[in-house]
């Protein structure tokens, strides 16, 4: 037994030391794994990067000076890492945020000279208001069928989608599907709403932590349907629900936005480049992009430091993958998602060489391991990255036909596996997409978590013997 226990160790020695010396026989064996993840939890590069990015750049919505000087400074950054740098041109939408506000002007019960001010937010997409603004009813409605019902009543209105964020699902590790429950109302709504002649769209803000606090996001409102829209908070749309059970209230509304000519930007991607399976690629991204409201910390500033990191934990360690590693900084996702489609078409030819792709965008909560589009025999070849992120409580692999993902889903779309962190998303909602999203709600360990599990994954991925296929192809 003393023999065996003497050979083992000897065998962890020279494991070391061919890491040290950058030497790497069998690139996914437990030591290196085991080194990648525990330099990963002891650096602070992503954290100074995310502050980086958060402080001096704030908030980066495509088309702004903001999201320019954000490209700028995640290529100077990948470059002093040494990564082949691309800014890879993308035209984005550009649309300004101008002046909102709200106040209920006419309700039953109003004392005289009295009005009541409405915390709002205009939506991504939302048309203007004549500058003085408008004042017209406001009917709430609960649902589409509710809309429906309502149609005479809609005409020349304002229409509230009042629909609660079911914060419930989302602490139960159902953020997700809470959240879809809510933002349909959100991209769809206005424009339904305009179809049926209304004059304004509001939506009560998807997300949680309830305190008068709006949230925005993207409409899918078009020329012929950009009537004004915004989010209300969770408290003023529950008080004009009270209002219009008393009787008939109107708003006074004024909201200034400008969609203006696309605007030229570009995703920033960054090559780690590979040994012997060069030519072979696994994406490992975020979108740089963020809403206005706040510096985009959690969404998505965690993911794209989260990604840059893995080169710059690999460096460190002197690890070199055998497919290229590509980091990228996608452009566009909040508001469009062309940065996505714009590497696609530009690499549709060429996808079979896409052997794997990450995208986190789940903010920086608690990383319980990750998921993916595998098949599912492939499953059991996850084994040692699995025991590897187990001493760090992050061993969970989740298999799923899609995962989903906005800029990496029309490569999995075309049959290129994605995967993404398992996060806890509990708390996420109550920081998207509002002003509260900032670099103070990012738990440090967290994210070394994160950059652990980024890191992890990224360098099994481009090093894996086994080939892990393609999944089906998508509608």
């Amino acid at each position: 037994m003393k023999s065996v226990i003497k050979k083992s160790l000897s065998l962890t020695v020279l494991a070391s030391s061919l890491l040290s010396a950058g030497v790497m026989a069998a690139p996914n064996d437990a030591a290196t794994l085991d080194q990648i993840r525990d330099n990963a939890m002891k650096s602070d590069w992503a954290y100074e990067r995310l502050a980086d990015l958060t402080d001096l750049v704030g908030p980066r919505l495509s088309g702004s000076p903001g999201a320019a000087a954000a490209v700028e400074q995640v290529a100077e950054a990948m470059r002093k890492l040494g990564a082949k740098v691309t800014l890879q041109p993308v035209k984005v939408p550009h649309w300004v945020r101008g002046e909102e506000k709200a106040e209920l002007v006419e309700y039953t019960g109003r004392p005289a000279g009295i009005t009541q001010k409405v915390v709002l937010t205009a939506l991504g997409g939302s048309g203007a208001t004549p500058a003085a603004g408008l004042t017209a009813p406001v009917i709430v409605v609960r649902n589409f069928d509710e809309l429906k019902a309502k149609a005479a009543q809609v005409k020349g209105a304002i229409v509230l989608f009042d629909v609660v964020f079911d914060q419930g699902m989302a602490d139960r590790g159902h953020a997700g599907p809470a959240y879809g429950q809510g933002s349909r109302y959100r991209t769809q709504g206005p424009r339904m709403a305009a179809e049926l002649g209304a004059v304004g769209a509001l939506v009560r803000s998807v997300g949680g932590a309830n305190y008068r606090i709006p949230h925005t996001g993207v409409t899918a409102l078009t020329d012929a349907t950009r009537i004004p829209a915004a989010a209300v908070t969770a408290e003023d749309a529950m008080l004009i629900d009270r209002l219009s059970a008393r009787g008939p209230l109107k708003m006074h509304l004024t909201l200034t936005p400008q969609n203006l000519p696309d605007a030229d930007s570009f995703n920033v991607i960054a090559d780690l480049p590979g040994t012997d399976k060069a030519d072979e690629v696994v994406i490992v991204s975020g979108h740089l992009d963020s809403w206005d409201l706040a510096t985009g910390a959690h969404d998505d500033g965690t993911g794209v430091a989260g990604a840059m990191a893995v080169i710059d934990t690999l460096n460190k360690l002197k690890l070199k993958p055998r497919r290229t590693i590509r980091v990228i900084a996608w452009m566009n996702e909040e508001n469009g998602t062309q940065g996505g489609k714009t590497y696609f078409e530009q690499n549709k030819t060429k996808l079979e060489k896409h052997f794997a792709a990450i995208e986190s965008d789940s903010g920086a909560g608690r990383t319980f391991g990750f998921y993916g589009s595998v098949t599912a025999p492939m499953v059991k070849y996850f084994a040692p990255l699995k025991n590897a992120l187990q001493p760090i409580g992050a061993g969970i692999f989740e298999r799923r036909d899609f995962a989903g993902a906005a800029d990496t889903a029309p490569l999995e779309r075309a049959g290129v596996p994605v995967f993404m962190p398992l996060v806890d998303a509990s708390s996420y909602f109550s920081y998207h997409h509002t002003p509260a999203d900032t670099l103070d709600k990012v738990d440090p360990l967290d994210l070394k978590r994160h950059v652990a599990v980024l890191t992890s994954l990224t360098w099994y991925l481009a090093n894996m013997e086994e080939n892990i296929g393609r999944v089906p192809k998508q509608d």
